[in-house]
């Protein structure tokens, strides 16, 4: 297997490895959506599948991640522009954070 081909399946598999990390951190409430850590690891996941995808001709893929790095451009842009942004789960004085919800119901204990 020659250099290319080993830099370009190495940048899918962690590609793979940010995109599924990005969602599961936010699924358990660990980052927040609009978080510069989730906005980051969209949009370089989102790349390196968009590398791996092009070069092996998957060219419904690439686009697919072509968007997604635009998506997680104008993100982080958002992310960057606001002062205070941490990545951790958005709280609100006095509520409970989403990580800290029962399963099924918000923030503040609603159905």
């Amino acid at each position: 297997m020659d250099l290319t081909v080993l830099l370009v399946n190495v940048l899918g598999w962690v590609g793979m490895a940010l995109l599924i990390g990005a969602y599961a951190l936010v699924t358990a409430g660990r980052v927040h959506a609009s978080g510069l850590p989730f906005q980051l690891m969209n949009l370089f996941g989102g790349g390196f599948l968009m590398v791996n995808s092009a070069y092996y001709g998957a060219w419904p893929s690439a686009v697919l991640n072509l968007v997604w790095v635009g998506i997680g451009s104008v993100g982080l842009l958002r992310a960057r522009g606001r002062s205070g942004v941490s990545g951790g789960p958005a709280t609100v004085p006095g509520e409970e954070t989403v990580a800290d919800a029962p399963l099924g119901r918000g923030a503040a204990g609603e159905q």
